[in-house]
This record gives C-alpha cells, sequence and structure tokens, in this order.
C-alpha cells in the first residue's frame, strides 16, 4: 500500500492474476504485459490516484472539468 498511485503493472497470462491485480492496484494508469511507463499521447488518458494527481485524466474526456465550474440547473415545470 502507498499513498501514491500513478501507474502500475503485472505480467502474468493467468486471468485470475489479471483480475486480481485490476482490483487491487489502486492507479490512475494499469498494464497487463507491458512495462508501465510510455503511455501514448492522444492515446492513454493520463492521471494517477491520491498524492499523484487530481484522479482526472489528462487527455481525458473529463479533463476539460478541471477548467469549469460545474453547475445543475433543474425547473419543475
Amino acid at each position: 500500500n502507498t499513498e501514491y498511485g500513478l501507474t502500475g503493472s503485472v505480467f502474468t497470462d493467468v486471468e485470475a492474476h489479471k483480475q486480481l491485480a485490476i482490483d487491487r492496484f489502486h492507479v490512475g494508469n494499469f498494464y497487463i504485459n507491458r512495462k508501465c511507463t510510455g503511455a501514448l499521447v492522444g492515446g492513454h488518458p493520463f492521471g494517477g490516484f491520491n498524492m499523484s494527481g487530481t484522479d482526472s485524466k489528462a487527455g481525458g474526456p473529463d479533463y476539460l472539468l478541471l477548467f469549469t465550474q460545474a453547475k445543475t440547473v433543474s425547473e419543475k415545470i
């Protein structure tokens, strides 16, 4: 356990081990059977969890929300 969670990876062909790692690694980007560095710009939204980022993904669809203030408006009609 760590307070950081940028990337993680596991090398295995066992499906149960893959799923266990996916469930237990609290990281922003998780890789299976490849190194945990070298995210593809424009291909992998990138960002970490906890002390490794803001939990949002640079390059992902929610990244724009960091620069806005969301407001919900409802009207009874």
